[in-house]
């Protein structure tokens, strides 16, 4: 007899159940969250136990690697498919959803999520911190803007540098609008550097890594595009083909078919990371708008945005830098927007590419 057991894992405790191959309930117990808490609950069970389930959520990075070392086959599982099978349970509990689970390991029909390096996820950590410190800014800023609307006071074209002068000058016959600007302005400077600081991080990590400078070497792609890329990807053997990587970010197309007389091709599904998907749109349609030499892929795009529109365009460029740059990656490959060049020419190019971008960005 086999058995298969669910995890459905919380802050401070895990609710655990196990069923055999017949689907009878074999163990339904909470411990805390903790691995050697779990492995010692499931020690009667570990000779004959073949998949130990759970969902993917903000304490997998460590407790899956934690699992597996103690010797448990942990497997985690795709939050979005979970969530799909346990939407037929009449009630929602931390129980019920561990039974769930242990019935989806027994059945095999689960979608297997990737579990990343300690410091694949120690760079989207910077990664993440640094957008959000843009973001704190920004709303600081706009927050500043928006209060001196109230006295008839309007900042239209003040750059960032001469941003805090201007709302100085303009509070400064109010004694206490002064006071409140200043201490919003001193918070707003503080941002901005450590905002600046974690940028120059970010700098630094891809002058260091041979890959992300290569992917720099596309029109558009810059650090936070080739770290985001880089970062979300991990492992570049686990697609088994290049194309698979644009599904992977959302870039393609739902389908809705059903017989033979609904077949609905929607808009992008948007599934998978978001920050990579905003990022390699945003290295698209610098490369369609900003980039004024000749280049194949933008050639492409325009084509595009000709018989289409300019937002179709950039979408379908961003999918097609997913699938380059992971090319790329594993083929070692360097990009060549002229179809034309030697490949001797394209490598010789590539490393007076590469020696101009360190010198701008570090």
């Amino acid at each position: 007899m086999e058995f298969f057991c669910g995890l459905d894992v919380s802050m401070d405790e895990t609710a655990i159940c196990v069923v055999d191959d017949k689907g009878k309930v074999a163990l339904e117990m909470s411990v805390v969250t903790e691995p050697e808490a779990i492995k010692t609950a499931l020690k009667p069970y570990l000779g004959r136990l073949r998949r130990v389930g759970h969902e993917a959520g903000a304490l997998s990075p460590w407790l899956h690697p934690e699992l597996v070392k103690l010797g448990l086959p942990a497997i985690c599982l795709e939050t979005k498919h979970v969530r799909a099978a346990l939407s037929a349970q009449r009630n929602k509990t931390d129980a019920a959803d561990a039974l769930g689970i242990a019935h989806i390991m027994r059945t095999g029909w689960y979608r297997q999520a990737h579990i990343k390096s300690e410091a694949c996820y120690q760079l989207r950590l910077l990664l993440t911190h640094r957008r959000n410190l843009k973001r704190k800014f920004l709303d600081l800023e706009n927050a500043i803007r928006h209060s001196l609307k109230a006295f008839g006071i309007r900042l239209s074209g003040t750059g960032r540098d001469g941003f805090a002068q201007a709302v100085r000058e303009a509070v400064a016959g109010d004694p206490l609008s002064s006071e409140l600007m200043e201490a919003m302005l001193n918070a707003r400077a503080a941002l901005w550097k450590e905002y600046c600081r974690l940028h120059q991080m970010v700098v630094k990590v891809v002058a260091g890594h041979e890959v992300c400078r290569r992917f720099m070497q596309i029109p558009g792609v810059g650090p936070v595009t080739a770290l985001s890329f880089m970062s979300a990807i991990d492992d570049p053997s686990r697609f088994r083909r290049s194309r698979d990587v644009a599904a992977y970010f959302g870039l393609t197309s739902r389908r809705w078919q059903s017989g033979s007389s609904i077949d609905v091709q929607g808009r992008i599904s948007k599934a998978g990371d978001g920050d990579v998907r905003r990022a390699l749109y945003e290295a698209a349609s610098a490369l369609l708008t900003r980039f004024k030499r000749k280049d194949k892929v933008k050639t492409w795009g325009l084509a595009i945005a000709r018989r289409a529109s300019h937002r179709k365009a950039t979408v379908a460029v961003a999918r097609k830098l997913a699938v380059i740059m992971h090319a790329m990656w594993v083929d070692g490959t360097f990009y060549c927007g002229d179809p034309t060049a030697a490949p001797e020419d394209v490598r010789a190019h590539a490393a007076v590419k590469e020696g101009k971008l360190l010198r701008g960005y570090v």
